[in-house]
């Protein structure tokens, strides 16, 4: 990759809907070689994909929490049936397996503080391994 990939990649991270035409003029070059090297990034895995950013409170998922969590020690299929598990979680919208502690950091959307404290209580808790869980409220999105 060079200096060119690096700058189609920083105006389709900002603007995923620019069309080739307008993607050609702000990296400086004609269409049919800036569609050439978006098509390159696509078929080699660095862009993987397209999404539409959405409010998360039009969906009524206004009120999002970190949750750190710890699993017992336990064999790898405790792993295995926790991360099924919190995948087919809808309130759960991201899930990472961590170096050192906690094991897991969740980002979980839900209606309210009532609807969180429901989702802790009769999901979150009873998933397969958990040993703790904390939860941090998000104040505030920066970025």
């Amino acid at each position: 990759m060079d200096a060119i990939d690096h700058e189609i990649l920083d105006h389709l991270r900002s603007d995923g809907r620019l069309t080739n035409s307008e993607l050609a003029r702000r990296v400086r070059l004609s269409p049919t070689p800036t569609l050439r090297r978006v098509r390159r990034l696509e078929a080699t895995g660095v862009i993987t994909g397209y999404h539409a950013a959405v409010s998360p409170s039009a969906l009524g998922r206004g009120f999002e929490v970190l949750v750190s969590v710890n699993l017992h020690l336990g064999a790898a299929e405790d792993l295995r049936r926790f991360e099924e598990a919190v995948a087919a979680l809808d309130e759960v919208v991201e899930a990472h397996r961590l170096y050192g502690e906690p094991d897991f950091l969740l980002r979980v959307a839900v209606a309210d503080n009532t609807a969180y404290e429901t989702f802790y209580s009769q999901h979150l808790t009873r998933l397969p391994g958990v040993a703790k869980a904390w939860s941090q409220m998000i104040m505030k999105r920066i970025r």
